[in-house]
């Protein structure tokens, strides 16, 4: 599996489970604030990341 695979599955499972988004910018938000979160905790940098939405 690639790397960021296993860090998707684990923000899913811990930092956005059970959650329901009205739209796709909440959905995004929450992303980003959970890899914020994640980061911290392992205490690794995170670099900011684009959505492009078309």
């Amino acid at each position: 599996m690639n790397p960021i695979e296993t860090q998707w599955h684990q923000l899913k499972t811990h930092e956005i489970a059970g959650q329901m988004f009205d739209n796709e910018y909440d959905l995004a938000i929450a992303v980003m604030d959970g890899m914020k979160t994640r980061s911290q905790a392992g205490e690794y940098s995170l670099e900011r990341f684009i959505f492009n939405c078309t």
